[in-house]
């Protein structure tokens, strides 16, 4: 052995000082992997539409987590990918980019874990948002336009010397698509003992991208017949760029459907997994969610509304070619987050959104199967 080769002397393991930083990873996962055990599983409700037949509708009740929303997973698994890779310690300041829901459900994990958490969010943001962001501890950090978002949190967290947990890029690998208990799995799971087990088509909105990742790749990976039907909204990018192939498209102008859609194409959004994807009005997304409000005697947000009026054209078309079968999509949070705003007849008018006709087509519909106009792109 040469001299350069020699093991240097070093201390018996035994001796060796307790690593501070595995000791608080180890307290922190065992808090979060409990929060994963009391919450994770949602139900899954039935809603029977008379007008609808040969086809059930279900819908995945994310808004029951602890913080009232689909992003309590994403949160969850987040903090859990920023822990396991050495990023998350104790006492990091933590930020985010995020247009709510997800930094609400930040906020909570945070202070579940007694970290700092700042959370960079457009002025446009909800004020029931905003309280509970601060409720759990958190402080928000507002820009003029979504576009800023980004750069603002990653300049924050490099000041603050934390981790900027980065939703929009980190969305799609820090949920294990294969299973271990997400959604795409839940759903399964649940439908097993119903008529048709095996939907025929899940449909889902666009935010970070993430959840529509999971679901497709979690389809694939069981070898599924089922088919993703991704909807996006107005003002956003991604259905632009899954038509023409360009992940570089841009829209300047906010999305006014909150949490769904995006100003560029995220990393989280995985086009090649998406069966069809369409293209819907914002009045569209908001009558859809009064509408499916009224049915389930309980407000739903924006971004449900989305989900259902993409659901709703995809049982139109189901119905015209004859078909039966089964639809899943989620009620992502609960409505009452949106009292001053999708619920506000007078914010209605002042963005000048009628939503009448759009409600009138819908109630139709799920009354009586005629669904009489068919808007998305």
């Amino acid at each position: 052995m040469t001299e350069n080769a020699k093991c240097l002397p070093s201390p018996p393991l035994s001796e060796l000082p307790a690593c501070e930083d595995r000791e608080w990873s180890r307290m922190a996962i065992g808090i979060l992997q409990g929060d994963g055990r009391r919450s994770a599983d949602t139900h899954l409700v039935k809603p029977v539409f008379k007008g609808l037949r040969g086809i059930s509708i279900y819908l995945k009740d994310e808004s029951t987590h602890p913080t009232g929303s689909l992003k309590h997973r994403l949160a969850r698994s987040l903090f859990l990918y920023g822990i396991c890779n050495g990023q998350i310690r104790e006492g990091t300041t933590l930020v985010e980019a995020s247009s709510g829901s997800t930094a609400v459900s930040e906020a909570y994990f945070a202070h579940l874990l007694d970290l700092p958490f700042i959370a960079v969010m457009p002025h446009s943001t909800s004020r029931q948002k905003v309280d509970a962001i601060e409720h759990f501890g958190g402080r928000c950090h507002f820009v003029d336009s979504p576009a800023e978002v980004y750069t603002v949190a990653e300049r924050l967290a490099a000041k603050k010397g934390g981790h900027y947990l980065d939703q929009f890029t980190f969305a799609e690998r820090a949920t294990d698509w294969r299973g271990n208990n997400n959604i795409a799995k839940s759903i399964f799971e649940q439908m097993k003992a119903e008529v048709h087990p095996e939907p025929e088509w899940v449909v889902m909105n666009a935010g970070t991208g993430g959840t529509s990742a999971t679901i497709g790749r979690y389809i694939r990976y069981r070898n599924l017949s089922t088919r993703l039907c991704v909807v996006d909204v107005e003002h956003s990018a991604f259905y632009a760029s899954y038509a023409s192939g360009d992940r570089n498209v841009t829209c300047s102008t906010p999305s006014r459907i909150e949490g769904v859609g995006r100003p560029r194409v995220e990393p989280s959004f995985i086009p090649g997994i998406i069966d069809h994807m369409i293209k819907i009005p914002d009045a569209a997304s908001i009558a859809a969610m009064h509408v499916l409000s009224d049915r389930l005697f309980r407000r739903v947000g924006g971004s449900t509304g989305t989900n259902f009026y993409g659901l709703c054209w995809i049982a139109a078309s189901m119905m015209r070619e004859g078909r039966e079968g089964s639809l899943v999509s989620l009620i992502c949070d609960n409505g009452d987050r949106y009292a001053a705003t999708y619920y506000n007849p007078d914010w209605l008018e002042k963005n000048r959104i009628d939503i009448s006709p759009y409600r009138e087509m819908l109630e139709t519909f799920i009354d009586t199967g005629e669904f009489r106009t068919a808007d998305a792109a």
